[in-house]
């Protein structure tokens, strides 16, 4: 193996924990386990060249997501946005850790731990390329669900906020998603 598949093992390792499951071609699988093979395939397929750098943040976007819970904050702008702050430092907590009892070095290491908290969107090429894969992978996999259990102004409200997220090479990969024809209409809607 090499040390990239070492860390992508490692990763996977941790996510394999996820008490929470989702049914896939009949076999339940763990959560972030499947969201963070979601995250390298739609990244191998949006820039195959990227860096392992960029790869390894991918991969552990979410890792051991699941400790911290959403409902231990208040439920209000103010909670969540302390909630998805703390899970990046998390994030980048373990994920360094797992790097460094691999022997990558300290730069490489903080670089990752760079991309995972998605500093300078907009401004580091990297960032961008991995707040893309996000959106790419939350419109393609998770989207439709999200849309169920919410009114339809909060959902063109989300899909604005996700667009105006995204670079015009993510725009165009969204577009190509084959989405579902209820999603398009409201991807169309928030466009609009």
């Amino acid at each position: 193996m090499t040390v990239l598949e070492q860390a992508f093992a490692a990763i996977d390792a941790k996510n394999a924990e996820d008490p929470n499951y989702e049914l896939v071609d009949g076999e339940q699988v763990p959560k972030e386990l499947l969201y963070s093979r979601r995250m390298s395939a739609r990244l191998q397929d949006f820039d195959p060249e990227a860096p392992e750098t960029l790869q390894i943040a991918a991969r552990a976007q979410h890792i051991c997501r699941w400790q911290i819970p959403r409902d231990s904050y208040p439920m209000n702008r103010t909670g969540y946005l302390k909630w998805r702050e703390d899970l990046k430092k998390m994030h980048a907590s373990i994920t360094t850790g797992i790097l460094e009892n691999l022997g990558f070095t300290e730069e490489f290491r903080d670089r990752v731990a760079f991309l995972i908290r998605k500093k300078l969107l907009k401004k580091d090429e990297d960032s961008q390329k991995l707040e893309d894969v996000i959106c790419l992978v939350f419109l393609d996999y998770y989207f439709e669900d999200f849309a169920k259990g919410h009114p339809e102004e909060k959902v063109i409200d989300i899909l604005q906020k996700t667009w105006a997220k995204m670079s015009e090479a993510g725009h165009k990969a969204a577009l190509s998603l084959d989405l579902s024809p209820k999603t398009r209409e409201l991807v169309t809607k928030a466009l609009t």
